[in-house]
């Protein structure tokens, strides 16, 4: 069984960036999407970013034109790259990866101050 090992999460200012990452736990394992959710204090989980295998992506409006998806060539790992952190984008951060079965992983707390 294989499972989505997350890290990158923290505390940042307003206008600051961080970088998630994502990779399952076993090697040789390849997925046909990725993406990213995550779910702001109180509410309930959303969409943010995905990648399918062919390299298309999509967002979420809220974070268009400031975070960016990417996976490595495997298709084993997924990163988010978001820029310009606000506090709205504070929330839980989790992993989803689709390969026949769904996986997620355990969740990275971001937290950006104003």
């Amino acid at each position: 069984q294989v499972q989505l090992v997350e890290s990158g999460g923290g505390l940042v200012q307003a206008g600051g960036s961080l970088r998630l990452s994502c990779a399952a736990s076993r090697r040789g394992f390849s997925f046909s999407a990725m993406a990213w959710y995550r779910q702001p204090p109180g509410k309930q989980r959303e969409f943010v970013a995905g990648i399918v295998a062919g390299g298309q992506t999509k967002y979420s409006d809220s974070v268009k034109g400031r975070f960016s998806i990417s996976t490595n060539v495997a298709r084993s790992a997924v990163t988010l790259q978001m820029n310009n952190l606000q506090p709205e984008d504070t929330a839980v951060y989790y992993c989803n990866a689709r390969s026949g079965y769904e996986y997620w992983g355990q969740g990275t707390q971001v937290t950006v101050s104003s």
